[in-house]
């Protein structure tokens, strides 16, 4: 009685096996997965702080190129900025539909939409063009990583998605050589080979409104209104806005 009680099909024997087969390979893929994952948040830490140290340094040689320049009696120019940060301050009501077109190209379709723009020749005519309705500076390294931790955006197949994890940055840019939030942020900050495609998977910022306002919309930055290049000052404006 008690052999047969003890009984155990085959059929059952086998699924019994596999099952375990299948759970040792679960688990198997689990560890493997999570000492990759390990491993790349490691690679990610370590980039990072070699990008800290490239901007450290390139701030530290500016500050002393300005210092050997004074201690000459001499003024140090520096050269021309790479990267702009542009705002969309005022509506579009009623406007020529070549400017219109231009704040479409530059992707700020609604007002304190902002963006990150390559300098150059035909950019800096677009600006020029559209600078009624527009507030732009050169953005510092602390803005541009306050606008992508605080209110940056993938396009992830045409949609609108929130950059919570590394994997969705690895996953639409990965091909170019950027897998992580460090990664993105070096190549705006820089303008390397692959801003474009960097740039474009940034959604256009949402940003707010201003922290105590902006009058003199209508009238220029230098003349104490708020439209056009404020150079360094933008980064302020940002702050505002965040």
């Amino acid at each position: 009685m008690s052999s047969a009680a003890s009984f155990v099909p085959e059929t059952k024997l086998v699924d019994r096996k596999r099952n375990e087969a299948l759970r040792a390979e679960v688990l198997a893929a689990r560890k493997n997965e999570k000492r990759a994952g390990q491993e790349r948040r490691k690679g990610e830490l370590k980039r990072a702080e070699a990008y800290l140290k490239e901007y450290a340094t390139a701030e530290k040689d500016l500050v002393a190129v300005k210092r050997a320049a004074r201690a000459k009696g001499n003024f140090y120019v520096e050269p021309q900025a790479k990267l702009a940060f542009v705002v969309r301050i005022r509506g579009v009501n009623g406007v020529a539909p070549k400017t219109r077109r231009i704040l479409q190209l530059l992707r700020l379709r609604q007002i304190h939409n902002g963006t990150f723009v390559k300098i150059n020749k035909a950019t800096l005519a677009m600006l020029q063009l559209v600078a009624p309705y527009i507030a732009w500076g050169y953005p510092n390294v602390k803005t541009v990583k306050e606008l992508v931790y605080k209110r940056g955006f993938g396009k992830i197949n045409k949609q609108r998605v929130a950059l919570t994890d590394n994997a969705l940055i690895e996953q639409s840019l990965g091909e170019h050589g950027i897998v992580c939030m460090e990664d993105l942020i070096h190549e705006l900050v820089t303008v390397g080979d692959k801003f474009q495609q960097a740039n474009n998977f940034l959604w256009p910022f949402k940003l707010s409104s201003a922290k105590g306002g902006m009058e003199n919309k209508l009238r220029g930055y230098p003349e104490g209104g708020q439209s056009g290049n404020r150079e360094e000052a933008i980064n302020a404006l940002v702050g505002r806005m965040l």
